[in-house]
C-alpha cells in the first residue's frame, strides 16, 4: 500500500526548513506527529488542514487514552498549533481549531547532571585512552565540558574554528545563529594535540566533506556522528566507574551549566554560552541550585534532624 501524501504537511515542513532553519531532527519530529494526526482524521474522512476543533479534541483524547506521557501530548499539540497557524497565515482557512486548546500541565523536570568529581573522573578516563582514538576522545570531552555545546554542534564543528590562536570558539547554533563561547586552556591544548592526528580519521584519497569538519570521519556524513559519540561516552563512563545510564552528551551540557552557575556565573552570560533564545530556558538551572541548597540544609544544619 502506497504511503499517503499530505501536501499541506509538506508545505509546512518546507516553510520550517527554509524560513525557520529547522534541523533535520526537528523536521522529522514534526513529520511524525503531523502524519499520525493525518491518519487519525483520515479515518474520519477529512484531511489534516480541514480538521475541526472537535476532531482535534478527539485526537488529544485518544493520545491520553493510549497512556502516553503529558510531555508527548504537549509536544504533539504544539506541532498542531504551529501547523494550523501556518494554514491560517497562508489563507486556506480563517479559524484555528487549536486556538482554544491548552496543553497538559507538565511537572517541572530538573536537568540531570554529574558532580564536578564525576566529570573529572570522565576526563581522566579520556586522557588514559591510548593512541589517536584517545587523543580525539580527550578533545571531544574537554570541548564539551568547557563549552556546554549541544552534541550536534560539537560533532559538526568546522576545522576553521581552531585555525586562529583564540580563547573564544564561534559556534553556529540553532537557527543558524552564531554565538561566542570561551574555551579554556585544557580544551585548547587538547584540540592542538588532536589536530596533529586528525589526518588518521580522514578518508584516504579524496577527502570530500570530511575536510570541513574538525572531527572528521570516513562515514558518508564526513564527521563523527552523534550516535557514535554517544557510544564513546558510555564506554568512558564504564572506564570511569560511573553508571552508564547517568552519562550522556546532554548530561555533560547540563553539568557544564550547573557547575558554572554554582561557581558564580551570571545567568545572562550562561544563556549566551548555551545558545538559549529565551532566558526562561536557562532559569531551570537556578532550580538545580535551589535543590542543592535545600538538600545541603536538610543534611547539614544542626537542627535538621529534629
Amino acid at each position: 500500500m502506497a504511503e499517503l501524501s499530505y501536501p499541506w504537511i509538506e508545505n509546512f515542513l518546507n516553510m520550517m526548513r527554509s524560513t525557520r532553519n529547522a534541523s533535520q531532527n526537528t523536521l522529522a519530529a514534526y513529520r511524525g506527529d503531523l502524519t499520525e494526526f493525518a491518519h487519525f482524521v483520515g479515518r474520519r474522512q477529512t484531511t489534516p488542514e480541514r480538521a475541526s476543533v472537535d476532531q482535534v479534541r478527539k485526537y488529544l483524547k485518544a493520545i491520553d487514552e493510549k497512556g502516553l506521557s503529558s510531555a508527548t501530548a504537549a509536544r504533539r499539540l504544539s506541532a498542531l498549533k504551529r501547523f494550523f497557524r501556518f494554514v491560517v497565515e497562508m489563507g486556506f482557512r480563517d479559524d484555528d481549531p487549536t486556538a482554544s486548546l491548552d496543553g497538559p500541565k507538565l511537572g517541572q523536570r530538573l536537568p540531570k547532571y554529574l558532580s564536578e568529581a564525576e566529570v573529572e573522573a570522565l576526563l581522566e578516563a579520556a586522557h588514559r585512552r591510548p593512541g589517536a582514538d584517545g587523543i580525539r576522545l580527550t578533545a571531544l570531552m574537554e570541548i564539551l565540558y568547557a563549552t556546554g555545546l549541544r552534541v550536534s554542534e560539537l560533532v559538526t564543528l568546522p576545522v576553521t574554528a581552531f585555525l586562529r590562536e583564540s580563547p573564544v570558539l564561534i559556534v553556529n547554533g540553532k537557527g543558524g545563529k552564531e554565538r561566542m563561547v570561551p574555551l579554556g586552556e585544557p580544551a585548547q591544548d587538547a584540540v592542538k594535540d588532536y589536530l596533529l592526528v586528525r589526518e588518521r580519521f580522514m578518508p584516504k584519497g579524496k577527502k570530500g566533506r570530511a575536510e570541513r569538519y574538525l572531527f572528521a570521519s570516513r562515514g558518508k556524513e564526513g564527521h563523527l556522528t552523534r550516535a557514535r559519540f554517544g557510544q564513546l561516552i558510555k564506554e568512558l563512563a564504564t572506564e570511569a566507574g560511573l553508571d552508564r545510564k547517568r552519562v550522556s552528551p546532554h548530561v555533560l551540557r547540563h553539568s557544564f551549566a550547573s557547575h558554572l552557575l554554582a561557581n558564580g556565573a551570571d545567568l545572562r552570560a550562561l544563556q549566551q554560552m548555551l545558545g538559549h533564545a529565551d532566558i526562561s530556558t536557562t532559569q531551570i538551572y537556578t532550580h538545580v541550585m535551589e535543590e542543592r541548597l535545600r538538600a545541603l540544609v536538610e543534611t547539614s544544619h544542626p537542627l535538621a534532624g529534629l
